[in-house]
């Protein structure tokens, strides 16, 4: 029984030795694939011999076996990888094939035609051509009655030895310098005569300006460095493609040892850069270390002191970067047409070699929706059609723009604090299902501007939700859901956007399937000063009165207070270019005690709700502001001329002192009865 137990824990070992043996060979050629890469390079005897040698290649190859192709169940010639064999053929036409063997036995085949022939190649046929992209790289391939094969010779090195091509096979060369080289194609059989042929071939110069964007691709661009401070530029291919950057072709700057702390490179462009529109200078950059300063500067192309410069320090070592240059500031009066690099700016040379690529100017990455907006008044800014660019059923063209001129001065303002308004200063266009005539008008409920509305921007989706009944984006009948009035008014309605540049954008709706409705918007600009949409500056201080100008020790609004008062540090003052003024309140304000509220957000009352048409008259010279209407004001309603409501009247028109602290920020203040100054610090969107 004991010597049955044992033979039975024995056949089990061995089974699973057997079985592990098993596994292992198993594990061991698993991801073995066939030879790859099977080739071979063939050569001919021309003295009437016959003699053809093979040196075949391939990867993962332990072995070839070599079939000539001259008699029938041929065994094979094996040799190994590097090993050339030799046979002699008769005159005639063959396929030679070459069986790559692996290490596992599996095998991979290539097989060449050819033509063994005594007599000399006939008709030989040189075809040549030259590459579109780069001139500089040349396609060979000829053709010849009785060849076995063709030497090629480039023409552009001494003592130059042949590349070796089949019939029609393609060879290619890259030139390293411009110039014209002579092509020559020998045809060779088994005979000793040959046949040969030439051809010229012209590499030009590089002769094509450079432009905006650089990303050093092209063989054309003469991309000419000029470099100062002992520093050297070039264009190299790429040694690290990877990361942010994998493009074949960058530029190199290297800084050696002892170079002046200010040596860099500049590229002169083919004309001035446009900076009307885009201000910001993108490059990627690959350091050998980081924290250092990259400057980019433009130059003007003959006098060096009008020039701007922009400090950036890098992140990132030994790696691909995207570096920015805010060239906001730059004196657009000017032009500039030499870009400038440095690397590690107002240090010296250490040796250190830097590369970069794709220099472009475009709009800041992070374009604000902040701001405010309008209708491009230009034809095409608005129209419809069946997809997204495509406005052939209704385009407004240079008559249509001049007819809604009250259209197209309407404004979109999208606040900092997330509030939206839409500012129709008393007249916009009023359509047929509206109970308008296609023509200019009032504004009609709910879509008047009185909407209390907020706005949500979704940069990543391309998304802009605009919240409020009423509030609307260009035509206020197209929403997702429809077209007024065949649809109930939304609650929201949510637009494609995307950034043209920094200040343009182009907004689109769906209102229903395949009906897209289309809007360019530009931020608005301004002729005058105080042309714009102002708001009280939303910080403690803006808000005050006291004894004196400057002076608010009576009362100042604190942040609690601001904080309390936010309905009324939204509200929004509208100095258009017509010379109208809105007080637009957004259905919300700050409702004090004599206006019958109870010192608190509210419903605005009349005549200070915005309602009632009014203008304005700035007087830079004394530093005046009059608003002119009834119940039009700014700051606090109560506050005018002749004192404080409730004491006065309501006055047809206030003036106010002004003085700009700078661009977008005005201080204005109005002595409302004597010696008592409320004042405001208002600051322009």
């Amino acid at each position: 029984m004991k010597f049955l137990k044992l033979l039975l824990i024995i056949i089990i070992l061995a089974a699973g030795f057997n079985s592990c043996k098993e596994d292992d060979i198993s594990y061991a050629f698993e991801g073995i694939s066939a030879p790859t890469e099977v080739n071979a390079v063939f050569d001919i005897a021309s003295d009437d011999t016959g003699l053809v040698s093979v040196t075949p290649s391939g990867a993962s190859t332990s072995s070839f076996e070599i079939f000539f192709g001259d008699v029938d169940n041929e065994e094979p010639t094996i040799i190994s990888p590097g090993s050339t064999a030799e046979h002699v053929y008769g005159e005639g036409t063959f396929t030679a094939r070459v069986v790559a063997i692996g290490a596992t036995g599996l095998t991979s085949e290539f097989s060449q035609l050819l033509t063994i022939s005594f007599r000399a190649p006939e008709n030989l046929m040189i075809t040549l051509d030259q590459d579109t992209v780069n001139p500089a790289i040349v396609n060979v391939s000829a053709s010849a009655d009785f060849a076995t094969l063709f030497d090629v010779y480039f023409g552009d090195v001494e003592n130059e030895e042949p590349s070796i091509i089949m019939p029609n096979e393609t060879i290619e060369h890259i030139y390293e310098t411009p110039g014209e080289y002579t092509v020559r194609v020998v045809a060779r059989g088994a005979g000793v005569a040959t046949t040969e042929a030439t051809q010229v071939v012209t590499i030009s110069e590089a002769n094509d300006p450079v432009t905006l964007p650089v990303d050093f691709e092209s063989f054309t661009i003469n991309y000419g460095f000029t470099s100062f401070g002992d520093a050297s530029s070039q264009v190299i291919d790429n040694p690290n493609q990877t990361g942010l950057n994998v493009s074949a072709r960058v530029g190199q700057t290297i800084k050696p040892s002892g170079a002046q702390v200010f040596a860099g490179s500049f590229l002169q462009l083919e004309n001035p850069i446009d900076f009307s529109v885009n201000k910001l200078f993108k490059v990627k950059v690959f350091s050998p270390k980081s924290g250092i300063t990259v400057k980019l500067k433009v130059e003007n192309i003959s006098d060096g002191n009008i020039a701007h410069e922009v400090d950036v320090i890098n992140n990132v070592a030994n790696d691909w970067e995207e570096l920015e240059f805010d060239f906001s500031t730059i004196d657009t009066n000017n032009e500039y047409q030499k870009v400038v690099i440095f690397f590690d700016f107002d240090i010296a040379g250490d040796d250190s070699e830097y590369l970069f690529d794709d220099i472009e100017l475009t709009s800041s990455v992070m374009a604000s929706i902040e701001g405010v907006w309008k209708l491009a008044p230009e034809a095409g800014a608005l129209g419809v059609g069946p997809a997204p660019g495509d406005t052939s059923w209704f385009a407004c063209d240079d008559v249509c723009v001049a007819d809604r001129a009250c259209y197209y001065d309407d404004l979109y303002v999208f606040d900092t604090d997330g509030s939206f308004s839409n500012v129709l200063s008393g007249e916009t266009w009023i359509e047929g299902w509206q109970g308008g005539s296609d023509a200019c008008g009032i504004p009609v409920a709910p879509y008047d501007g009185n909407t209390n509305a907020t706005y949500n921007y979704d940069q990543v989706a391309g998304t802009l939700t605009i919240n409020g009944e009423g509030a609307y984006i260009g035509l206020p009948k197209a929403n997702n859901q429809g077209e007024l009035p065949n649809v109930a008014v939304p609650n929201s309605i949510t637009y494609d956007v995307s950034f043209i540049d920094d200040n343009t954008i182009s907004v689109i709706v769906e209102s229903g399937s395949g009906v897209f409705w289309q809007y360019r918007l530009v931020r608005e600009t301004y002729a005058t000063p105080i042309e714009g949409v102002w708001k009280l500056a939303p910080e403690a201080g803006a808000l005050g009165v006291g004894p004196t100008p400057g002076d608010t020790s009576w009362f100042a609004c604190d942040d609690a207070c601001v904080l309390e008062r936010a309905c009324y540090y939204n509200d929004l003052y509208v100095f258009s270019a017509n010379g109208t003024f809105s007080n637009v309140l957004n259905g919300e304000s700050w409702i004090e005690g004599w206006q019958g509220g109870s010192d608190a957000c509210g419903t605005p009352v009349t005549p200070h709700d915005g309602s009632n048409a009014a203008t304005y008259t700035y007087d830079e010279t004394a530093g005046t502001l009059t608003i002119n209407g009834d119940g039009a004001y700014v700051g606090l309603a109560k506050a005018n001329n002749q004192g404080e409501l409730p004491n006065v009247a309501v006055p047809s028109s206030i003036t106010y002192s002004l003085t700009f602290v700078d661009t977008n920020t005005i201080s204005v203040f109005v002595e409302a009865g004597s010696g008592v100054f409320w004042q405001y610090r208002l600051i322009r969107l």
